[in-house]
């Protein structure tokens, strides 16, 4: 074919739809290279969409993957109904602009997609915008240069390698907290995948826990599940109650005090007790009920000298201790705090911890994540360890008294009870599968003794 009829033929075709076969062509082949090193199916690579959530869960942002993925699916579908009307026409514009809208949405996530795969491949963030402008190029690169290796390969999970699930539940209490969760999965492209699996225990009214698992160990996935704000495969009973079937009347029995606040910088500490305190507590009180209770706490929390302060004026321990009196206006029976002595020092979290503590004694439930458990452990009755199992999977290593968790595990510190269940490629011991049958032993022997001595008494 001579240069004339080249360019002819280009004209027929048009050179964009020459250019776009190109750069999809490129993108499949170095993809389908990619993957190949990741251990991924490599039949992803041909289909956009889908080869960009393959890359995502690479790069270990699978949620962003699947926006991604729904984002895409909605431009092309847009794209599809721009082209059933006249070009020009109002209908068009419009498809034009929601085309436009969702490129713009996509961007944002396609660069914190394409930094974490920097930094999977160990490779300057600088590939980023080549990723995004000219991904053709960079795939092409990355999927046959001999240096762009992952750190890491996915694999289909194996499940039956971790520890066996125990089968076992736990009995429900008339006053405390009851949690029998089964699993906490998600499903990702027909493939499940579990986040929880077999975590049964029950705390009794007035107790404070400490909950202590490593990062991916599903302390957040526990708790969310516990509070009713992502269902799993459970039962969460409190105080006799189901609370996934009576979420609406039982969700203020619930508090929680997430690591950062949320309140408004600009209002003052009275102010953000009276916002709380009219969408918390019942329609049917007072307002002097309502003054009263919001009295209550500001002097529960020696908040009542800052009772007019800006909220942005407030010291570090009195921010803290504001977004706990936000919680406890409703007068919660279980009460979680994340990492509430984050950012304080010695005293004034020791301080905040005997707070908490006095909480729990006045017939609450307390559970706490801490990063720093052992300077404030005395204030703890009882202990909750997650720990990632062979698979993966959050698992109950350990739950019940403080003295007795040092015994279990042969530590003398929460710290190093934490590291002999962390895995092996985060410093840790990798035991967790050990102590999680090591668990399930123990409840199974307590549970048959206990029912043994129930016959006996019978008899």
């Amino acid at each position: 074919m001579d240069g004339n009829s080249f360019i002819l033929l280009a004209g027929s075709l048009g050179v964009v739809d020459i250019l776009d076969s190109i750069s999809w062509i490129c993108t499949a082949i170095g993809s389908f290279m990619l993957f190949k090193k990741d251990g991924i199916r490599r039949i992803y690579a041909f289909i956009p969409g889908l080869r960009e959530y393959q890359l995502s869960k690479m790069a270990e942002r699978e949620e962003d993957g699947r926006t991604y993925l729904i984002l895409n699916i909605c431009y092309y579908l847009a794209k599809m109904l721009e082209d059933l009307f006249e070009e020009g026409s109002l209908v068009s514009r419009f498809w034009i602009v929601v085309e436009l809208s969702l490129a713009i949405a996509i961007i944002p996530i396609s660069i914190r997609i394409f930094a974490s795969l920097c930094r999977v491949f160990k490779k300057p963030k600088k590939w980023v915008a080549v990723w995004i402008i000219l991904q053709p190029v960079a795939s092409i690169i990355w999927g046959f240069g001999k240096d762009y290796q992952p750190d890491h390969e996915l694999t289909d999970i194996d499940y039956s390698a971790a520890a066996a699930v125990s089968n076992t539940t736990v009995e429900e209490l008339r006053h405390g907290l009851t949690v029998n969760i089964n699993e906490r999965t998600l499903t990702s492209l027909g493939r499940k995948i579990y986040l929880l699996r077999d975590i049964h225990l029950s705390i009794p009214t007035g107790h404070m826990v400490l909950l202590l698992g490593g990062s991916g160990a599903g302390k957040t996935t526990f708790l969310n599940a516990v509070t009713g704000y992502e269902k799993a495969d459970a039962e969460i009973i409190i105080d006799g109650k189901n609370l996934y079937n009576n979420y609406e009347s039982m969700k203020y029995s619930l508090g929680f005090v997430p690591q950062q606040d949320l309140m408004r910088q600009s209002d003052t500490v009275i102010m953000t007790l009276k916002d709380a305190a009219s969408v918390r507590l019942p329609k049917s009180m007072t307002r002097e009920e309502k003054k009263k209770r919001i009295n209550e706490v500001l002097d529960k929390f020696g908040l009542q000298s800052v009772a007019s302060s800006q909220v942005v004026k407030l010291s570090g321990g009195q921010r803290k201790r504001l977004s706990i009196a936000l919680e406890l206006i409703s007068d919660p029976t279980l009460f979680i705090l994340d990492e509430p002595d984050s950012g304080l020092d010695g005293v004034v979290a020791r301080n905040l911890f005997t707070s908490l503590r006095g909480i729990a004694d006045e017939g609450k439930i307390v559970v706490v994540i801490t990063h720093t458990p052992d300077r404030v452990i005395d204030m703890f009755d009882d202990v909750i360890v997650l720990a990632k199992d062979a698979s993966r999977t959050g698992r109950l290593a350990y739950y019940g008294p403080v003295k007795e968790a040092y015994e279990f595990f042969g530590k003398t510190s929460m710290e190093d009870i934490l590291l002999s269940v962390n895995q092996t490629d985060e410093g840790g011991e990798g035991r967790a599968d050990e102590f999680v049958e090591k668990y399930a032993e123990l409840i199974s022997r307590n549970r048959t003794e206990s029912e043994a001595g129930a016959d006996n008494r019978e008899v």
